[in-house]
């Protein structure tokens, strides 16, 4: 997939609202000893990429120097689902302080009393953080109303040219 085609996904009205919806993404790695792993993370879109931030020690990092190559979902939970797929690949930065997209991002899952709180409390805690970006390699976004699983669709067009 180049570029352009991602970027034209992740600028559909349904991948727009997944990506500033109000809950983690669901992030998938392959672990330092080879089995996979699956996280829910908090992130920032900066309308390219996806910015996440951990601890410097996290374990999680250690495996993407390993294997920098990650996937994400991003769904909802009513009917019909809308479910926004991501494959990238990951680079890391140490940063010290707290970035300024972390308290973003935080702000999405939080009351704006509850995000002052908790903005105060992040800024004590950490000292440095890890930005982990994101660059899209492959994107598909499934809204079962335009889009559907690939699988699915071939099965509907097969049945209709069936029919015929």
């Amino acid at each position: 997939m180049n570029q352009q085609e991602i970027a034209e996904i992740l600028a559909k009205p349904y991948a727009q609202q997944l990506l500033f919806a109000p809950q983690p993404a669901r992030m998938s790695y392959v672990a330092v000893n080879g089995e996979p792993r699956v996280i829910p993370i908090g992130f920032h879109f900066d309308g390219a990429q996806l910015q996440i931030f951990t601890v410097p020690k996290a374990a999680k990092l250690k495996a993407l120097r390993k294997n920098p190559h990650v996937a994400l979902t991003l769904d909802t939970a009513g009917f019909p689902p809308k479910v926004l797929l991501i494959r990238g690949t990951t680079e890391q930065r140490l940063e010290p302080g707290v970035p300024e997209e972390y308290i973003l991002s935080g702000k999405k899952v939080m009351t704006d009393e509850q995000h002052v709180g908790w903005t105060a409390g992040v800024k004590d805690l950490y000292d440095e953080m890890v930005r982990i970006t994101v660059t899209p390699t492959w994107v598909k976004l499934i809204d079962f109303e335009t889009t559907l699983p690939k699988d699915v669709q071939d099965l509907i067009d097969a049945k209709a040219q069936q029919a015929q």
